[in-house]
């Protein structure tokens, strides 16, 4: 039965000793007694989300739970794989409960602690499941935003169905793209990150795996006898994480039918180039330039950059500005210190006006009003300010649950179990004396005939290369620079 459940420059403070041991968290009086689920099922731990109301969202009650189980199972011998899941047909996880933040920013500097605690405990349990050392499967079925992308995307499995609706919606109510968004965005192909990051863009479906969101894809009817087949699995003692890993992704591959064919690549062709293309500038007025030369040049894709511009210029202009200073300094942040830095940024929205006014405007008020940030505009809103946002104040650091070098990397140890990444395949194409049967055999057959694998290989060769290399001209050259 289920169980109830100093100040540093921004561009050189990564530097910082950032490692910290936290406490375990203790549940409170007033956590809801049913919010999370547990359940045994012979190998296999689940945790389901039970706020199907609220489409699950994300709160401290939950957080509280969810910790000390996970750390229990991590040291039990008969737990062998842990199933991340959401009530009912809705949502995995809608994100965090922003509206009871906001409501507590209003009351102070005491209410604004409240919310940096809250992100603070968000952050130590997203870390806990970056670097869990089990297996860990998140079914990304229905709604999976903010929160919930934190609960779901650093995890080496991430399952997307055709129910699937991925966002990061932050820049919409005054925030930044959190959860590890400075880490997992900027290591997305291309552009791709940058452009959901300040825009909110939502992905769907199977859309959600050819972005390198989700590393499955399956029906959501094979969801109840894919846990069950799970369940049953059945690891050597001396089996490897990876090991473990490669078992459970062949398994999981076994329930796919096949992509819909109905359902193009969003990302793809004249309008993945055009992302790339406008989102590689480091500034938001550079963004906006390449946005207005697209409108003027490119009819392919000019009514794309002009829903994009308006996009931009209605969404919170810190947050956009802030974000983009993210994606940047991200890429180099490991993920252990992604989670301390984003909880400095956290606090500093807390105590920024429009966290409560976008909050409010979209979620809270009835009906809803158009938000009035403070400061305004993109043109209004100083650089300098931003950058504030990225200053560490004083010594402390965002304690996490696990340290040392096994609870940090620079990259997905696990990132071999999505799809191919299109910076591997320019350094393949790239060495040079490559066919196209050569690549397509490398990144599909290599990858055991992986779904979806042909499908995006197909849509990168024909993007990014071209056919004339080589003495007989037969060999792939990488074009787009």
């Amino acid at each position: 039965m289920p169980l109830r459940a100093k100040i540093q420059n921004a561009a050189t403070a990564s530097q910082a000793k950032m490692s910290t041991k936290a406490e375990m968290p203790r549940e409170q009086p007033g956590d809801e007694p049913d919010d999370v689920l547990f359940n045994t099922l012979y190998g296999a731990r689940t945790v389901e989300l039970n706020r199907p109301s609220k489409l699950n969202s994300l709160n401290g009650s939950m957080a509280r739970k969810i910790i000390p189980r996970l750390m229990e199972w991590e040291k039990s011998q008969m737990a062998n794989v842990i199933i991340m899941s959401g009530a009912g047909e809705r949502a995995l996880c809608a994100g965090g409960d922003v509206a009871a933040l906001a409501q507590y920013n209003t009351e102070g500097p005491a209410g604004q602690q409240k919310s940096k605690d809250y992100f603070g405990l968000e952050y130590q349990l997203d870390h806990l499941i970056a670097t869990y050392p089990k297996p860990y499967i998140a079914l990304m079925d229905g709604i999976t935003m903010g929160g919930g992308v934190g609960l779901s995307v650093h995890a080496p499995f991430r399952i997307a169905t055709e129910r699937t609706v991925f966002s990061m919606p932050e820049t919409t109510i005054g925030f930044f793209p959190d959860v590890g968004g400075s880490f997992f965005l900027p290591r997305l192909d291309g552009q791709i990150g940058t452009y959901l990051a300040l825009t909110s863009e939502r992905l769907e479906g199977v859309n959600a795996f050819y972005a390198g969101i989700a590393t499955h894809y399956i029906d959501s009817s094979s969801l109840p006898s894919l846990t069950s087949r799970l369940a049953e699995l059945v690891f050597k003692d001396y089996a490897s994480l990876q090991d473990r890993n490669a078992i459970i992704d062949s398994t999981i591959e076994e329930f796919s039918t096949g992509l819909p064919h109905d359902v193009p690549i969003k990302l793809s062709g004249t309008l993945r180039l055009a992302i790339d293309r406008c989102f590689k500038h480091d500034t938001i007025p550079g963004i906006l330039s390449a946005l207005q030369h697209e409108i003027d040049t490119n009819p392919d894709t000019k009514s794309w950059a002009q829903k994009t511009l308006q996009t931009l210029h209605e969404r919170s202009p810190t947050s956009v500005k802030v974000a983009l200073r993210q994606m940047r300094l991200g890429r180099r942040w490991s993920i252990a210190e992604t989670f301390q830095r984003e909880y400095h940024i956290a606090a500093k929205f807390m105590e920024h006006p429009d966290f409560v006014e976008g909050v409010s405007s979209l979620l809270i008020r009835r009906p809803r009003t158009t938000p009035v940030w403070n400061p305004p505009t993109l043109e209004t809103t100083d650089d300098a300010v931003t950058e504030q946002f990225f200053r560490v104040e004083g010594e402390g650091r965002l304690p996490l649950l696990r340290e040392g070098p096994e609870a940090d990397y620079a990259e997905y140890p696990h990132a071999w179990l999505g799809l191919p990444r299109e910076r591997e395949v320019e350094a393949f194409v790239r060495e040079g004396g490559k066919t196209r049967k050569m690549v397509m055999e490398r990144f599909v057959h290599g990858r055991g005939g992986k779904v979806g694998a042909r499908e995006k290989m197909r849509e990168i060769l024909a993007r990014m290369t071209a056919v004339g290399g080589g003495r007989d001209g037969n060999d792939l050259v990488w074009v787009v620079e």
